[in-house]
C-alpha cells in the first residue's frame, strides 16, 4: 500500500458522514479552535498510537481486543471491546436521525427534519430494515455500503462547498458577520467581530468540543495497515498527516459553507446542512429541486455509514463471546455466519435509546444529548488505548514493532500523554450541558449522559463476574463462527 492511499483511506475511515458539520458550524470562526484542537491533540496523537499497537498484534486476531488484553489482561479487554460495541450502538439514533432529515428533504417535507416524533419512529424503523440487510451477510450489507461515502459524503460535501463559494463570490450576506451572540463575538469600538477563540464564561460554552472530538474518531481503524507500508517508520507519520490535513480541510470548509450560508441562530444540529443547501440553492436558481436530489444522496450517505457499523463492532463481541466471555446464546450465527443473537439484542438497545427523541421535543436536544453519550463512552476507549501503548513500552519493550513511536520512552509518553490528557479533558466536558442549546433541565442532562456512562461501562463488569466455565465453546464451533483469523483483522473498528 502506498503512502498517499493509506492517507486517504484513514481520512475516509474519519469522515463518514456530514453530520457533524452543523454542529462545528454553530462555533461559527472559533470552529478552527475546536477543530484544530482535535487534529492535532486528538487524531495525530491516536493516529501514531493506534499504528504501533497494530503492528504489534496485527498479526493476532482481535483488534483492539487484543491490544488492551496483551497490556492489562482479558477481563479489562473484554470491558474495553464490549464498551466499544455499546458506543457503536448509541452512537447509531444520531446517524439515523440525520437519516431522518435527509428523507424529509428529499421528499421536500423539511418540517418533519424537526418533528420529534417521526425522527424517532424513523430511527427505530429504519434501523431494524438495516438490521435485516445485515442479517442476509456480510457481503451483502458491503456491497449495499460501498458507495456510500463516495455518494453520501464526497459528492454532497463537494456540492456545499461549491455552493458557498457561489454565494461569497455574488456578494450575499455571510452568515458569521451579523451574528451578536457573546459566545462567538466579540465588541471592539461598539462594533461586533468574530471571535476565533471560545468564550470562557464557563465549562458549558466548550462542551461543543466533545461532540465535535466524535466526528475525527475511527483513525485507530487503519493502524493495523501500517506493516503494509515498505518503511513503517517513516513513511505513517506522512500517512497520518495526510489524513489529518484531509479531515481538516474537509470538516473546515464544509462547517465554513454552514456557518457563512446560514445566519447563526438558524443553524440547526440536525438539518444544518440541509438548510444551507436549501437557502444557497433557492439564491442561487430559485428553486430547491437539486435539494431534494442531495437529501436523498446524504440520507443514504448516513444508512450506508450505519450499515457498514452495524456487523464490525459487533464481531468483536462474537470474538470475545467464543473466548468464553458471554453466554451460548450470544456465541450463534446463522448460516451465512452473521451473529444474529447480538444484533437482535442490538436492535433492542438502539430502539430503546432512538426513543428520547419521542420523548424530547427539541431535536437539536435530543440528538446532542445521544451524541454527548456516545462520546462519554468511546473516550473511556481512548484513554485505554493510550494507557496500553504506554504500558507495553515497559512490560513489553521487545514486542517486535514494525511501527515504533519515535522518540524511545519520552516519544511515547509525549504522543499518548498528549492524547490521554485531551481526551481526559474532553471526557469531563461531554457531562457539561452546552450554552448553545436549550437544554432544559441540566440536572436530568447530566444524570442521563453520567448514568448512560455508569450502567454502561459496570454491565461488562457483572457478566464478568457472573461468566462460567461452561460457556468456552468447542474449538471447531469456535471455527466455524468466525472463520479463518484473519478475517478477524476489521475488529479494529470501534
Amino acid at each position: 500500500m502506498s503512502v498517499s492511499a493509506l492517507g486517504f483511506t484513514t481520512a475516509a475511515a474519519i469522515v463518514t458522514s456530514l453530520r457533524g458539520l452543523p454542529m462545528m458550524a454553530k462555533e461559527e470562526l472559533t470552529m478552527f479552535f475546536y477543530i484544530g484542537f482535535s487534529t492535532l491533540l486528538f487524531l495525530v496523537p491516536a493516529g501514531l498510537v493506534a499504528a504501533e499497537l497494530g503492528s504489534a498484534y496485527g498479526r493476532k486476531a482481535g483488534g483492539l481486543y487484543a491490544w488492551i488484553s496483551g497490556a492489562f489482561g482479558k477481563k479489562v479487554g473484554f470491558a474495553i471491546i464490549f464498551l466499544s460495541w455499546i458506543q457503536v450502538i448509541v452512537f447509531y439514533p444520531t446517524g439515523m436521525s440525520f437519516a431522518a432529515a435527509g428523507v424529509a428533504f428529499a421528499f421536500d417535507r423539511p418540517d418533519l427534519a424537526e418533528n420529534h416524533i417521526y425522527v424517532g419512529i424513523f430511527a427505530i424503523v429504519a434501523f431494524w430494515l438495516c438490521t435485516a440487510v445485515a442479517f442476509v451477510s456480510n457481503q451483502f450489507a458491503t456491497k449495499v455500503t460501498s458507495a456510500g461515502f463516495l455518494l453520501g459524503t464526497a459528492l454532497p460535501g463537494i456540492a456545499l462547498v461549491a455552493v458557498f463559494i457561489w454565494w461569497i463570490s455574488t456578494g450575499h450576506s455571510i452568515g458569521w458577520e451579523h451574528t451578536t451572540d457573546p459566545a462567538v463575538t466579540v465588541a471592539h469600538n461598539g462594533h461586533d467581530s468574530p471571535r476565533y477563540f471560545p468564550y470562557l464564561a464557563g465549562l458549558s460554552g466548550l462542551a461543543f468540543l466533545a461532540g465535535i472530538l466524535l466526528n475525527f474518531a475511527g483513525v485507530e481503524s487503519q493502524g493495523v495497515h501500517a506493516m503494509e507500508l515498505k518503511n513503517p517508520a517513516r513513511q505513517y507519520p506522512i500517512a497520518i498527516m495526510i489524513a489529518a490535513v484531509t479531515a481538516f480541510a474537509i470538516f473546515t470548509l464544509g462547517a465554513l459553507a454552514v456557518s457563512g450560508i446560514l445566519p447563526y441562530e438558524k443553524i440547526n444540529l440536525n438539518t444544518g446542512v440541509f438548510d444551507a443547501f436549501t437557502a444557497g440553492f433557492t439564491e442561487m436558481i430559485h428553486n430547491s429541486w437539486p435539494v431534494r436530489i442531495l437529501a436523498g444522496l446524504i440520507a443514504y450517505g448516513a444508512l450506508a455509514g450505519v450499515l457498514a457499523w452495524i456487523l464490525g463492532p459487533s464481531r468483536g463481541v462474537l470474538a470475545t463471546a467464543h473466548d468464553g466471555m458471554l453466554p451460548p446464546v450470544l456465541q450463534k450465527v446463522n448460516k451465512r455466519g452473521v451473529q444474529v443473537n447480538i444484533l437482535i439484542i442490538q436492535g433492542i438497545i438502539v430502539s430503546l435509546l432512538s426513543s428520547i427523541y419521542l420523548f424530547m421535543d427539541d431535536v437539536s436536544s435530543a440528538f446532542f444529548l445521544i451524541s454527548a453519550m456516545a462520546v462519554s463512552l468511546y473516550l473511556i476507549i481512548y484513554m485505554f488505548m493510550y494507557a496500553a501503548a504506554i504500558r507495553l513500552r515497559y512490560t513489553q519493550p521487545d514486542l517486535p514493532r514494525a511501527f515504533k513511536i519515535p522518540g524511545g520512552m519520552v516519544g511515547i509518553w509525549l504522543f499518548a500523554g498528549i492524547g490521554f490528557l485531551a481526551v481526559a479533558f474532553a471526557f469531563v466536558l461531554a457531562f457539561v450541558p452546552p450554552s448553545q442549546l436549550p437544554i432544559g433541565n441540566k440536572a436530568t442532562y447530566i444524570g442521563l449522559v453520567l448514568g448512560g456512562a455508569i450502567v454502561f461501562s459496570i454491565i461488562p463488569l457483572i457478566i464478568e463476574r457472573v461468566k462460567k466455565p461452561s460457556w468456552v465453546p468447542p474449538d471447531d464451533v469456535k471455527a466455524k463462527a468466525l472463520g479463518p483469523s484473519a478475517d478477524r483483522s476489521h475488529l479494529t473498528n470501534v
